[in-house]
């Protein structure tokens, strides 16, 4: 969901900050939309604005909400905390890499983009091994998501930049079945 990050227009990584006003009505969209959605799992990165989103997918659920460090967002290192609008002042070259090939992305004291791309394919894939025939929800954020579905759609990360950036709280639907197959992707019809 929507954090002060986002309104803020910071880039937020791994800064955990609290979610926004907007966020809140977007959760109880995203927790009606699910409310009768059946649920036999629910991962979620430990940071408060995926944690949350978790709970909204919970609500009346009363499952257990198994946390994993690799659902967190891209660690961006130097880039964290600081405002969109200055970085092609401030970091020039990387802010032509993260538009234009965001695969070579590395900023100072940050993870590689091509690290992201590994972790949500290793994640999602002890998930899926983890839960035949089951359905699992899980709740990370816009860079790793976009990733993950770069990597479920069989594509090399070269081919990012062809995967849409996702509004909060978008839906997207994996299915694992000889390797991983995207049925919808960032499905946001539930928000007003």
């Amino acid at each position: 969901c929507e954090a002060e990050g986002n309104v803020q227009r910071v880039f937020q990584g791994r800064i955990d900050r609290e979610i926004s006003e907007n966020g809140k009505r977007q959760l109880d969209c995203l927790a009606h939309r699910f409310r009768d959605v059946h649920l036999d799992a629910i991962y979620s990165s430990p940071l408060i604005r995926a944690r949350k989103t978790a709970e909204a997918l919970n609500r009346g659920k009363n499952l257990p909400i198994h946390f994993d460090d690799r659902l967190k967002e891209l660690d961006g290192g130097c880039w964290e905390g600081k405002s969109w609008a200055d970085f092609p002042t401030l970091y020039p070259d990387d802010s032509t890499i993260w538009l234009q090939e965001p695969w070579r992305f590395h900023a100072e004291g940050g993870e590689a983009m091509t690290a992201v791309y590994a972790r949500m394919a290793e994640v999602l894939t002890e998930i899926a091994l983890a839960h035949p025939e089951q359905i699992v929800a899980v709740a990370s954020h816009g860079c790793a998501i976009r990733n993950a579905l770069c990597w479920a759609k069989g594509l090399p990360i070269e081919e990012l930049n062809t995967i849409e950036w996702c509004d909060n709280t978008a839906v997207s639907v994996l299915e694992w079945g000889n390797g991983m197959h995207v049925r919808l992707e960032n499905d946001n019809t539930h928000l007003d």
